[in-house]
Formats: C-alpha cells, sequence, structure tokens
C-alpha cells in the first residue's frame, strides 16, 4: 500500500486500513498503551554520582539517557532492555537522534531514563516505535529547553502494536540495517584512526616515501642515550618540535604565509535577502564552509565594506571558543567572523601540506599553550604566526599531502555509504512501522 493510497483522498481510509489516535494503520494491528503492553523496571535504576562512580570503576557499563556515561564495578540489569529518557533536552532533536537505546547484557541505568522489557510483546519493537517518535506533546517542561517524561505520562502513550511474528520480522529487517550501519561505524573509526598514525608517520619525517630520503633512519644509541645516524643514510637532527629528517627544515607558520589575518570584530548588517554569508568557527567542519538556515547573509554592498584577502590557497581556521576546525576556502561568498583566522600560504609550501600539519598533535599542543580567556578560549594571530612547523622539501609536501588526501577520500566515500544507508533505514521504519508496507501478508493470527 502506497504513501498516497493511504492518504486517499478526502482523508478516506483505504481498505485492509483503520484510522487510529496513532494515524492509519493496518486492521489486524492493535493501539495499547505503553503501559499495557510493555513493562517499566525503574525499580533497576542504580542513581549513583560521578564522583562514586568514580571510585568503583570496572567493566559494567553505566546509562544515561542518550548513552554510556562509564564503567563501574557491579549491575543491576541484566538482558536485553530498551531506555527512554525521562528528563533533558534531547526530546527536541527526535529527528536527528534516537531517543530509544538497545542494550544487551550486564549494566547499569541512572535515574533520568526508564527502563522498558517486553513481555508479551518485543523489546525490539518498543525501541524501534519510539526510536524517533515526536514525544514533545507528553512532556512537562523543565526550565528553559528542559523536559520531562514522568513515568505516569509514559505508561499511557499510545502504542502501535501489530501480530508477534510481524513485530519480528520487522524487528529482523531493521536490525540487519543497524548491523550494517554499525559495521561502517567501525571500519571508519578503522580508517580514522590508519589516517592518524600515518599523519604522525609522515609529517614528522619518522617514515619516508618512496623515493624521498632512501637510506635514511634513525635508531637509538647502543647505551639507550638518544638517537644516532644508522649506518645507511643522513639519519635525523634535533629541532625545536623534536627529531626530524636531516633534509628538513624548522621555521614558523608566519614564514610560509603571505598573510596571517582574522575576520570582523564588528556586526555586519544583516540581509534575508542578502547571499553573503556571515560565518563563524561552527561553519568550518570536514574541510569545508557548511552554512544552514540559521547562518546570517549580508547583501553584496555590505560585504563590499570588508575586504578579507581569501584566494584559492587560502586556509580558514577556527581561533575563538571551539579552536582548530580548519576548511579550504573555494570561491564561497562569505564574510569572515572574528572567530576565524585566514592563513594565505605562500608558493614554496603545499597548502594541502600546511593544513593536515595544522591537524598534528605538534601544533595543537603549541596552539593550546599559546591560548588566552577562561571560560571562552582565543587563539591570537600572533600565536598562530609564531607556531613552528616541520618543512620537507616541496615534492615530498606534495607527495606526504596526496597520501592523506586520498585515505580523506575514502574515509568520505565511506560516510556518504553510511549516510546513504541512514536514510534507506530511515525510509524503511516510515514504511515499516506504519504497516505502509507489509512484510507478513494476510496474517491469520496463527
Amino acid at each position: 500500500m502506497s504513501r498516497q493510497e493511504l492518504a486517499g483522498n478526502n482523508n478516506q481510509v483505504p481498505p485492509g486500513y483503520k484510522q487510529t489516535e496513532v494515524g492509519v494503520i493496518p486492521e489486524d494491528w492493535e493501539v495499547v498503551l505503553l503501559g499495557d503492553a510493555f513493562e517499566i523496571r525503574n525499580h533497576l535504576r542504580l542513581p549513583i554520582s560521578k564522583k562514586v562512580r568514580d571510585s568503583m570503576q570496572g567493566k559494567y557499563p553505566y546509562y544515561g539517557p542518550t548513552g554510556v556515561q562509564g564503567y563501574i564495578s557491579e549491575y543491576r540489569v541484566e538482558g536485553e532492555h530498551a531506555l527512554i529518557g525521562e528528563d533533558g533536552d534531547h526530546f527536541l532533536k527526535w529527528r536527528d537522534i534516537s531517543m530509544t537505546l538497545l542494550v544487551n547484557g550486564k549494566f547499569n541505568v541512572n535515574n533520568h531514563a526508564h527502563i522498558i522489557k517486553g513481555v508479551n510483546n518485543l523489546t525490539t519493537w518498543f525501541y524501534y516505535f519510539f526510536c524517533h517518535r515526536d514525544l514533545t506533546r507528553y512532556l512537562k517542561r523543565q526550565g528553559a529547553g528542559r523536559y520531562k517524561l514522568n513515568k505516569s505520562t509514559l505508561i499511557n502513550i499510545p502504542c502501535a502494536v501489530p501480530p508477534l511474528p510481524e513485530q519480528k520480522a520487522i524487528a529482523s529487517v531493521l536490525s540487519d540495517v543497524d548491523e550494517l550501519i554499525s559495521s561502517l561505524d567501525k571500519l571508519i573509526a578503522k580508517k580514522r584512526h590508519i589516517k592518524t598514525a600515518t599523519m604522525q608517520q609522515l609529517l614528522t619525517g619518522k617514515t619516508r616515501l618512496p623515493g624521498f630520503g632512501e637510506g635514511m633512519g634513525y635508531k637509538k644509541s647502543a647505551k639507550g642515550m638518544g638517537y644516532k645516524k644508522s649506518a645507511k643514510g643522513m639519519g635525523y637532527k634535533k629541532s625545536a618540535i623534536g627529531l626530524i629528517p636531516e633534509d628538513w627544515e624548522v621555521t614558523i607558520i608566519d614564514e610560509v604565509t603571505s598573510e596571517v589575518g582574522d575576520g570582523l570584530h564588528a556586526t555586519p548588517l544583516y540581509s534575508d535577502q542578502g547571499n553573503y554569508y556571515f560565518i563563524n568557527g561552527n561553519n568550518l567542519v570536514d574541510s569545508k564552509i557548511y552554512v544552514d538556515t540559521i547562518t546570517q547573509k549580508c547583501d553584496q554592498s555590505e560585504a563590499k565594506k570588508y575586504q578579507q584577502r581569501l584566494n584559492q590557497r587560502t586556509i580558514l581556521l577556527s581561533i575563538n571558543g571551539t579552536i582548530g576546525n580548519l576548511a579550504f576556502y573555494q570561491g564561497e561568498p562569505v564574510i569572515l567572523g572574528k572567530s576565524v583566522a585566514y592563513l594565505n600560504p605562500t608558493k614554496n609550501i603545499s597548502k594541502n601540506y600546511l593544513y593536515y600539519q595544522l591537524q598534528t598533535q605538534t601544533i595543537k599542543n603549541f596552539f593550546r599553550n599559546g591560548l588566552t580567556g577562561t571560560t571562552i578560549f582565543n587563539l591570537g594571530l600572533g600565536t598562530i604566526r609564531k607556531t613552528p612547523i616541520a618543512i620537507p622539501p616541496l615534492p615530498e609536501q606534495k607527495a606526504i599531502a596526496s597520501v592523506l588526501s586520498d585515505m580523506d577520500k575514502e574515509i568520505a566515500a565511506l560516510e556518504k555509504r553510511r549516510a546513504k544507508t541512514q536514510g534507506i533505514k530511515q525510509g524503511m521504519m516510515q514504511e515499516l512501522l506504519t504497516g505502509r508496507t507489509r512484510l507478513i501478508n494476510n496474517y491469520n493470527g496463527e
């Protein structure tokens, strides 16, 4: 049955379906109160403070409403259960994050989540049915942006329940998709870990790519007193940032950039009809400039008042509040706010190499040591300019950047595949959890 057929003309309900308080569902499905369909096991909750948890660390997960908050040495809950929050601000994000958790094994739950167990129905059915469901009308407000879902309210929320065989079929299909998403998450995490390790090796010269520094190497001296050249080649030398290959140099960012500047310290005149975006550090996401519906806009005449010298080699860096977000400027119509710095690399350094160096722990540590402020931190332009950086010959810079760029492309492809799979799952849930698509046809109750 298609969505168009279910919608019908003049709100007519198609044959085989019925109108209920949770929407149009198959005739052989029931609508029951949550407390009648599932068991609430809040007596198993274990409310303990973080200070106490720190004193009883162990192997058993300690869950809150949105995930694991730590591990302790004892457990109260065992087996498969679903969790749904009792309070918090996550309820407002029901489209983007799951309202429920599915947990199995031995674990604990704090007093900010309800513990649900299926008895005559599947626990997994509760988990999927309420995963991305809007519960705001059942919530009580606890101040700005914080809401509470009381047990007395929870047990009276209506829930569509198909026959048990269909619950199992639907849960099995969605579980298979979840396993695929989980495997992609693990693969992405593994690839990111490999990339981080590769960056550490290549950007410090500890590992040289083929064609660069053949025969070079270093090893600990016989007495373990520092390092010396290997018998094969040139070896390494000490520098302000540690050991580097002898054919590398250490300079400062100011020497490899034509300009390091920051954005406006004033507020431009906004215009809803404008086509220039006023961005801050949070708009720098995954090497790109990300804008959304809440990003302020300015018109072209206003933008011309603030000529910031950006070009195709410019790297953007967040320097206020959140420190270290990066993006390449690619000609987008933007005006930088004061929380964004721009670096224009000179021709004697690969911009991609500099971009990856800005992600290394060495440079992050230097940035961190130069931060000012107490509650909101700021990275000054002077600190950026005098930050030391290891510089190999330009061909090796480009080769290193190429290897790391290929790894980024591989990770991006996996993330795209994950997002597509997640989108497919969302569509499947909309179809299966409403009965629009049936996995078991002509159910006869046997």
